[in-house]
């Protein structure tokens, strides 16, 4: 699964690396976070038709991590949809809606994993995985709007943004650490990814392609990332020299 990321770059990175036409939200900024955690608010990139616009715009949107369907009678659901695999994502109910029109890129620096020691039957070490090249790391994500019809029309509150991370298995290496991963898009898919008029199943699978081997890295870093309080850039420093420390 993936249950903690690193995002740090800043909004005007963001909006230049993903080529952003529309900042949702212009007057917000998250700040740098290297230890985000299931129901923080989080940058996704989508693409949708504006009201009296004739094509689908790109933006970027401040959205909650934690999908919560439309449907759904309490929010408090989203805490358990954090992630959607790639293997029913197009079939599950909590999905298959957002999966047919509502996609997104969430980006990231990097995500932890957590793999167990050998020999201690309850410590797992943190791994700290990321593109080798240093690149954003875009993540396939899904977007849904919940209505609360507790509150008024006008209430700015009314509606809720969410959003879930798609996962997959893990390539050989990775998989040493855990067996699944988020499912990255590359730069040459983003476009069509994002296309709300792209409903059609299977073209929207076929471009969920693995990672090339060797994309990404791995390296063993401190435990505090365990508590989510914990934040700030030594969270994702290796251990010791990372010659000595990475696995691949």
């Amino acid at each position: 699964m993936c249950g903690r990321y690193a995002s740090a770059r800043k909004k005007h990175e963001l909006l230049e690396e993903f080529e952003v036409e529309l900042d949702s939200e212009p007057e917000k900024e998250l700040g740098a976070d290297y230890n985000v955690a299931p129901t923080k608010n989080v940058y996704a990139v989508l693409s949708r038709v504006p009201q009296e616009a004739e094509r689908a715009v790109r933006q970027l949107r401040i959205v909650k991590w934690g999908l919560v369907p439309a449907w759904a009678k309490d929010p408090s659901i989203g805490s358990r949809l954090i992630n959607a695999r790639i293997e029913t994502v197009a079939e599950k109910p909590s999905y298959r809606q957002a999966f047919a029109k509502r996609r997104c890129l969430i980006p990231a620096d990097g995500y932890f994993e957590w793999m167990p020691v050998e020999g201690e039957k309850k410590k797992k070490q943190p791994y700290y995985i990321h593109p080798a090249d240093g690149g954003v790391l875009a993540m396939a994500g899904l977007y849904e709007f919940w209505k609360d019809r507790s509150r008024d029309d006008d209430d700015p509150l009314k509606w809720l943004v969410t959003c879930t991370v798609i996962t997959t298995d893990a390539e050989d290496q990775l998989g040493r650490i855990h067996d699944r991963m988020p499912m990255m898009i590359e730069r040459e898919r983003w476009a069509e990814w994002l296309d709300p008029k792209l409903t059609d199943i299977d073209e929207a699978t076929g471009l969920l392609v693995p990672a090339d081997q060797g994309r990404l890295t791995a390296h063993p870093v401190s435990t505090d990332v365990n508590n989510v309080r914990n934040n700030g850039p030594d969270l994702i420093k290796p251990l010791m020299d990372e010659e000595e420390t990475a696995l691949f």
